[in-house]
């Protein structure tokens, strides 16, 4: 009350009203995306907009950062054919930057996290401090020349902000990964101009799975990307004519031996990457000066040729329209490879897929010309073999087979083509998956500790922790009590099983309360020495697989449950590990599936 008697409100009573009548008022839409199938299709095609006036600033804002760098007008970085040496000293500077405010941005809050291990371990969860710093870091490692492509800060952008929207509205779990994957997907194709290639990269990189629940969301978000762009003028990506000679079965086990040639130079790049990166970060030479350096590494790669630089987009056209001879495709291939290595492995923030498109039109032109040189095989057409490589290539080092093949398609408009794109595709994933294992997106994951193989959703299961599941009273005794007192304090029928602790009160075995009760056993003697599972217990952060295994390695029906400092905290039984797990298992796949 005031002194006039009134009542008085202070300024958090007018947060608290206005928080209220904002819950009251979202309440009703919330509810509506989330029992409404129709009400999430038409949220997924406005975070298609939204995706495709996102891939259209980053796009610009790339280019117009290379266009002041290196003067260029009007054409891209890599179709340039000369740059200034002082232009080039942009490299290192913008390295330097780089590392120096990603050192910050980390130390303020962490490594950022992308959108295939958001969908793969948090449940479509990105925070926006996270998309704000991939796409920044893209930005300028593309702006300044590194050979990386835009397409993080594409799927970046495009997922981060379904995801952020997603979170406001408070989506279920199945619906913020299929409204993310969603986002991601319209936002590669809007940059590609191609719907089906962004919906299949969705469901193949993203969400990793096709399921009837994301394809109307997905495809109306790649479609309404793909329109919004084309509306701003973001022209296609690539523009490619199939070559005129028709596809015969020979073909077909020709271009698969490109499929199987692009899988071995894939794990290689992938290897590559991989090996300069735990050097470099293995050597005494401090993080935050890692790109700087590898920015002075690429400055003679790329006064040897600027297709060098940048993703290779406009390389691409460069030399796909042109007579240009092997040796110099094979100089420019090498010289690619070692860029694209060099930027990645030196710290440099970007992905593969746009440059392992232009590596994959050089090595199937290369391809074309061995073949031509081989007496007795029939004649390939370097146009074909170029597009039919690009599909293999992309394919082996970032998966999704249909996603590259339809890029074919959508490029082409060629069924004939598309067919045999399809069979170097499935080629080089098989030897991929089979020799190496991994995507050099999950490769990437792999090396720093992370057990992803695809975006499939697998958080649950590192939710789904012992420390949830255990059961926190149990039964226990010294393992030093003698078996006639442990048959005073354990009537046979009162307890099926007992943990034993040591003298300091620390884990020591379980015991099967049975077995205490044999006729052929000394009374005096120590119960300890009837234990089993001594020396093995589970801990509390481990999850349900890595308990499954504890289990089936020993053949224990129950298991104890210890701290770091050994205590006894509970325990768990295999049955009801199993049961959770099938329980949880069945949850994700309604949630998978829409059910």
């Amino acid at each position: 009350m005031d002194s006039s008697g009134k009542a008085e409100l202070r300024p958090g009573a007018f947060r608290a009203i206005g928080s209220a009548a904002r819950t009251q008022l979202l309440g009703p839409v919330r509810r509506m995306f989330r029992s409404s199938e129709a009400a999430l299709v038409a949220l997924a095609v406005a975070m298609g907009i939204a995706a495709g006036l996102l891939t259209f600033v980053l796009n610009r804002t790339a280019h117009g950062l290379q266009s002041l760098i290196y003067g260029l007008s009007g054409q891209s970085l890599s179709a340039a054919q000369w740059v200034s040496p002082v232009s080039l000293l942009a490299l290192p500077i913008g390295g330097l930057l780089l590392g120096f405010g990603s050192r910050a941005a980390v130390r303020r809050w962490r490594t950022p996290v992308d959108v295939v291990e958001a969908n793969a371990l948090h449940g479509g969860v990105v925070p926006w401090r996270d998309t704000l710093l991939v796409c920044v870091q893209t930005l300028l490692s593309n702006g300044v020349g590194a050979s990386v492509g835009l397409e993080a800060a594409y799927a970046q952008a495009g997922g981060g902000f379904s995801s952020v929207i997603g979170q406001w509205l408070r989506l279920r779990r199945g619906d913020m990964r299929i409204l993310m994957g969603a986002g991601a997907g319209a936002a590669l194709g809007a940059a590609f101009s191609a719907p089906l290639t962004g919906a299949f990269y969705a469901f193949e990189i993203v969400i990793g799975a096709y399921t009837p629940a994301a394809i109307a969301p997905v495809a109306a978000a790649a479609l309404s990307a793909v329109l919004t762009a084309r509306l701003l003028g973001l022209e296609a990506y690539i523009i490619a004519l199939p070559g005129a000679r028709a596809i015969t079965t020979e073909d077909y086990l020709i271009y698969a031996g490109l499929g199987i040639v692009c899988a071995a130079i894939a794990i290689g790049i992938m290897r590559a990457v991989t090996f300069i990166e735990q050097t470099v970060r293995g050597s005494a030479l401090p993080d935050v000066w890692r790109p700087a350096l590898g920015g002075l590494l690429l400055i003679p790669l790329a006064m040897v040729t600027p297709q060098a630089l940048s993703s290779g987009h406009g390389a691409l056209h460069l030399d796909l329209g042109a007579e240009v001879g092997l040796r110099f495709l094979l100089l420019v291939f090498a010289v690619k490879v070692m860029a694209s290595s060099v930027s990645l492995g030196f710290g440099f923030r970007g992905g593969l897929f746009f440059a392992s498109l232009f590596i994959g039109s050089l090595a199937g032109q290369l391809f074309a010309g061995a073949v031509a040189r081989i007496a007795g095989t029939p004649m390939i057409d370097p146009s074909d073999a170029a597009l039919i490589g690009m599909a293999a290539m992309a394919v082996a080092i970032v998966g999704g087979p249909m996603t590259m093949s339809l890029l074919v398609l959508e490029t082409t408009h060629d069924f004939t083509l598309t067919s045999v794109a399809v069979t170097a595709a499935l080629c080089a994933s098989t030897v991929v998956r089979e020799t190496f294992g991994f995507s050099f997106s999950t490769w990437r994951f792999h090396t720093r500790g992370q057990t992803i193989r695809s975006a499939r959703d697998i958080g649950w299961i590192r939710a789904l922790t012992v420390g949830r599941m255990m059961q926190r009273v149990v039964n226990s005794a010294p393992a030093s009590m003698s078996i006639a007192e442990f048959r005073r304090r354990f009537p046979l029928g009162s307890a099926s099983n007992v943990v034993l602790t040591n003298s300091a009160g620390a884990y020591f075995g379980i015991l099967d309360t049975a077995r205490a009760y044999e006729a052929s056993l000394d009374e005096s003697q120590e119960v300890g020495t009837l234990a089993s599972e001594t020396g093995v217990a589970l801990r509390p952060e481990q999850h349900v697989r890595e308990a499954m295994k504890v289990f089936d390695s020993t053949g224990a029906d129950l298991m104890a449950v210890v701290n770091d400092q050994g205590e006894l905290v509970g325990t768990l039984s295999e049955s009801f590990v199993h049961r959770r797990y099938t329980d949880e298992m069945e949850k994700a796949q309604r949630e998978l599936f829409g059910e």
